[in-house]
């Protein structure tokens, strides 16, 4: 904690030489530089800054702390680090692995565990509000397999709203440019397909193996240049080609 006092410790302050003795003695030479500052720490704490030369360490500094005990003239080496500067090149904050993960990212053999209290999931039977001891939850397993219930937990409400959320807002929705340059509408088109359930009333699957979003979740405000209705205006048809030219003079044709 940083001391509130007028002064730093002018013993502490001054024995820039011992903290370089003390640095010199935990790395090399040739990773040392010009000594920076004197940070005042606290009730005769002193942490002495030194540049750090080691190549790949740009703007970091070599930091050693020294405390100097009541009513004693010499100090005492506390610590030696490395730290970063204003300047330095340092790692990004760690993100979690699930967090990290993204669409697309998983390999043949990876596995992403949902937790037991994911909100998206609920059972899919009622079995209470209080969580399952372990026990209960293998009991719950074998019943759901013995009613062919097929899977223990299903999409919760939250679940459901989150999924289609994220659906209207991204490419499959209204307001990707696929969709803005449409000249229909996906509800019109035959090659959707429509879902079961509550999402039915606003998503469907597109089935048109020469769209972009063929095998897709798309919202029925979507839409693309497949579209089953479509029509090519007259002077985007291709041209017709003209009739052949026969050569009424010569029948002779050279090979």
């Amino acid at each position: 904690m940083t001391s509130t006092h007028a002064k730093p410790d002018a013993v502490a302050a001054a024995a820039v030489d011992q903290a370089r003795e003390a640095l010199l003695a935990e790395v090399p030479a040739a990773d040392v530089g010009d000594h920076l500052a004197a940070v005042d720490e606290g009730t005769r704490v002193v942490t002495h800054l030194f540049t750090c030369t080691r190549p790949g360490y740009r703007g970091w500094h070599w930091s050693v702390t020294v405390v100097r005990a009541a009513r004693q003239k010499v100090v005492t080496v506390d610590e030696v680090v490395l730290v970063p500067g204003e300047e330095a090149i340092v790692a990004p904050s760690w993100i979690p692995y699930r967090e990290r993960v993204q669409p697309g990212d998983l390999s043949p053999g990876d596995l992403l565990p949902v937790e037991e209290d994911d909100p998206r999931l609920v059972p899919t039977y009622l079995v209470g509000d209080d969580p399952l001891p372990p026990e209960e939850v293998a009991q719950v397993r074998r019943v759901a397999g013995e009613l062919g219930l097929g899977r223990v937990r299903t999409l919760s409400v939250e679940g459901r709203d989150q999924a289609a959320e994220r659906w209207y807002d991204g490419n499959a929705g209204p307001g990707s440019p696929l969709a803005q340059a449409a000249p229909g509408s996906c509800t019109t088109c035959g090659f959707l397909v429509r879902l079961a359930g509550p999402l039915s009333e606003l998503f469907g699957v597109c089935a048109n193996g020469n769209a972009n979003d063929d095998g897709r979740v798309v919202s029925f405000d979507h839409g693309c240049g497949a579209h089953s209705e479509v029509t090519l205006q007259k002077r985007h048809r291709p041209q017709a080609l003209p009739d052949h030219v026969w050569d009424t003079l010569d029948d002779l044709v050279p090979l």
